[in-house]
């Protein structure tokens, strides 16, 4: 099959990836890929998806060269390909997002195998065409998740049916994504009717449908956020997976854009305590943290353009870097100051802050 006379992507057509409503939606269990990785840093992707949806994933594949255990049993390619696994996800994200040349041989087995694949890297799998000529061969798609959709519309801030919760942040990296995720996960076990909606590369595979948001045009921005959020039954929560902060130089864009595209009734705070300065800021031009009650009013007054009944419903803190006598104070200073149930996610779960929801937003 001669490919000369087209781009690889082109050559796939459709078949790269499968939408529904411009959100692509990816073909479970999943085999997590961690191919030569040593350093559990670059392996987040798939130990947060592992952490998140471990029913989901079936097993590992690893090199003789990879020193990380997720814990997963180990699988080859062939025995996934033959217990029916739908996809092969790499679950590193090595710096600078390349794909490792020494990693195509098992990326084009998996394609051959019928395998999709998902990737979070910057560089694309349709770059590659040994990749393409073997999901060609097979029918097998190949997922790129920082491509995102090319219908995306323009906002409209019209008013959408369902409730909306949005995770804000005083910097970048304060645990967004896995507060979002610990309030969905409280949110299931009162049975009510909840999705998390993923805006980042790890929450999309952890969501399995979705795209990241911060590669989509800026024009575009509050128009993805509205489609990743649609109209749903009165009852029904979207838990919206926030990025970057409003007062960070770099990243206020995609929080601007979420913000106004997520229509969201209900935010919650995100803060790492132990930061000075807005991450990656610190060498150049360090820009100091907004304080929390300047971050909230900032947030309310953006939110509140799409969405007048917008409120902060309470706080989470990533106190991973404190000492356990450290945190109660803490905790209790940042209730007074905010007025607001304070919550470490990954210690305490999200059950004070559901029922603010509860309390604050009737069923």
């Amino acid at each position: 099959m001669s490919l000369a006379s087209q781009s690889f992507a082109e050559k796939l057509g459709p078949r790269e990836g499968t939408e529904h409503d411009g959100v692509k939606r990816f073909k479970t269990p999943y085999l997590i890929y961690l191919g030569d990785v040593e350093l559990t840093g670059y392996a987040k992707t798939g130990l947060g998806l592992i952490e998140w949806r471990r029913n989901l994933c079936v097993g590992q594949c690893r090199t003789p060269q990879c020193t990380i255990d997720s814990g997963l049993p180990d699988m080859s390619i062939e025995e996934a390909a033959r217990s029916g696994v739908g996809s092969f996800v790499i679950g590193v994200a090595p710096a600078g997002g390349y794909i490792p040349e020494n990693w195509l041989q098992d990326l084009v087995k998996a394609a051959r195998a019928g395998l999709d694949i998902i990737s979070g890297m910057h560089a694309r799998l349709t770059d590659f065409p040994e990749i393409v000529e073997a999901a060609l061969e097979s029918g097998a798609q190949l997922f790129d998740v920082r491509t995102p959709p090319s219908n995306l519309p323009l906002g409209t801030g019209a008013k959408r049916s369902g409730k909306r919760l949005l995770t804000v942040g005083t910097d970048c990296a304060v645990g967004k994504k896995y507060t979002a995720l610990a309030i969905e996960k409280e949110i299931q076990a009162r049975r009510w009717n909840v999705d998390f909606r993923a805006t980042g590369q790890t929450g999309v595979m952890i969501a399995g449908a979705g795209f990241a948001i911060d590669c989509v045009v800026a024009d575009f921005l509050s128009g993805a956020a509205e489609m990743i959020s649609p109209g749903a039954a009165e009852d029904h929560w979207d838990i919206i997976e926030g990025q970057g902060a409003l007062s960070h130089p770099s990243f206020a864009g995609v929080s601007l854009g979420l913000l106004h595209g997520s229509q969201p009734d209900a935010l919650v705070l995100c803060h790492d305590p132990t930061r000075v300065y807005n991450l990656g800021t610190e060498r150049k031009q360090p820009f100091p943290l907004h304080g929390l009650r300047e971050t909230i009013e900032a947030n309310l007054l953006m939110a509140r353009r799409v969405n007048p009944e917008a409120r902060f419903v309470g706080m989470s803190v990533n106190t991973s870097q404190l000492t356990a006598t450290e945190v109660p104070a803490l905790f209790e200073r940042f209730e007074r100051e905010t007025g607001l149930p304070v919550i470490d996610p990954i210690k305490d779960g999200a059950k004070v802050i559901v029922d603010r929801i509860e309390k604050e937003f009737p069923l």
